[in-house]
């Protein structure tokens, strides 16, 4: 708080999922990977083909969270409100792991 309360321009809260970079050799590897991960819940996944070929499947959580705290140096929320988006963001990193 003692830093934020400082700060001259715009601050920012933000918590980023959880992503798994998997690379494949085949393609149908990549899509039972996909289904698997869709089917438990990580529905941000992909499948990304290279110019090279390379096959990379991404698991992505939908878990983000991103809210402004303050702009040009002035603090738009509570500590109290601070204080509740740390404990969301903590919610988030257990069912991350």
């Amino acid at each position: 708080m003692t830093a934020l309360k400082k700060a001259t321009g715009d601050a920012v809260f933000k918590f980023e999922p959880f992503v798994l970079h998997v690379l494949c050799r085949e393609l149908q590897d990549a899509q039972l990977l996909h289904s698997v991960a869709i089917d438990s819940g990580f529905r941000n996944s992909g499948i990304t083909v290279g110019r090279g070929g390379k096959i990379t499947m991404a698991v992505r959580s939908t878990h983000c969270l991103e809210v402004p705290l303050s702009h040009k140096g002035r603090l738009m929320v509570s500590e109290e409100y601070i204080e509740f988006l740390v404990h969301v963001a903590n919610q988030k990193m257990e069912e991350n792991i």
